[in-house]
């Protein structure tokens, strides 16, 4: 049986105002994290089942996160990631390239990253670097941002063409429920490192980054390759709804091992185990 045919309708009337509490940001109803814990661990029952399905039949699929600064790429994908098999999902997020990097084709480092059959591959940014911070901060020249434009499309149909399922999310949040972020950012020391200086002149250059951002999908949003636009002012919802939209895209069944059957412990009487004493133990504060 299909996933379709499995997933419940959402609530609605007075059933769903139950699961609405009003939080922020401001002015805005968010999901109780009651119906929310339960929707998402039911998405994620899902997204093992979409692995199994991906490593049965060979599949190969990357998906691109990509946004504003504090917009819900991180979070969204570590939902996606939790109870999926490490050794068939990885998440790719590079640094800044090296000299020897910026030398050579674009396109290179993050070819290295492909999926091969059976496999998963997240980008937390991806090649759409070039797009938006390099175009903004000026990290490359005129003609390299030209170049990227006119190859960016013809790359994404070679990936599909070759069989990769491509799927591209942009994470969208408002000028208001970003600075809101970005101000826990700042004031919590569990969450400063977020706020790298780049992050920080992003915030000042907003109006450079939205027209980068509408020039990108004015090049890059195809037919072959579409941009599916995430509003993330709610983080949960961003979350529930960018899994659903992933799910949705593959037509995958059911595959997933039934309970297993665990065989007796052997039970070796002459073996002693040494003193607990030679032992160094971690000291129990709780």
């Amino acid at each position: 049986m299909s996933h379709k045919d499995k997933q419940k309708s959402p609530k609605n009337g007075k059933n769903a105002a139950a699961d609405l509490t009003e939080t922020s940001p401001p002015g805005s109803f968010q999901l109780s994290k009651k119906f929310y814990e339960k929707e998402l661990d039911r998405l994620q029952e899902e997204l093992v089942k979409l692995q199994y399905w991906v490593k049965e039949k060979g599949l190969r699929m990357v998906i691109l996160f990509e946004g504003r600064d504090a917009a819900g790429k991180g979070g969204t994908i570590k939902r996606i990631t939790q109870y999926l098999n490490p050794r068939g999902c990885r998440v790719v997020a590079l640094p800044a390239p090296t000299d020897r990097e910026k030398t050579e084709w674009y396109f290179q480092r993050y070819v290295t990253h492909l999926p091969a059959a059976g496999e998963i591959i997240l980008f937390d940014r991806s090649w759409y670097n070039r797009a938006g911070v390099e175009r903004v901060m000026g990290f490359c020249t005129e003609e390299e941002y030209q170049e990227f434009m006119r190859s960016c499309p013809e790359f994404e149909r070679m990936l599909v063409r070759a069989g990769i399922i491509l799927l591209k999310y942009w994470f969208s949040v408002s000028d208001e429920e970003q600075e809101r972020r970005f101000q826990a950012r700042a004031h919590s020391p569990s969450k400063r490192w977020k706020l790298s200086p780049m992050d920080v002149e992003s915030r000042r250059r907003w109006i450079e980054y939205s027209k980068a951002k509408d020039k990108m999908f004015a090049y890059t949003d195809t037919k072959q390759c579409p941009w599916y636009v995430v509003n993330a002012d709610d983080k949960r919802r961003a979350h529930l709804n960018c899994i659903n939209h992933i799910l949705s895209q593959i037509p995958y069944e059911d595959i997933v091992p039934g309970p297993i059957d665990l065989p007796p412990r052997e039970d070796d009487q002459a073996y002693v185990r040494p003193p607990i004493s030679d032992q160094t133990f971690v000291p129990e504060l709780y």
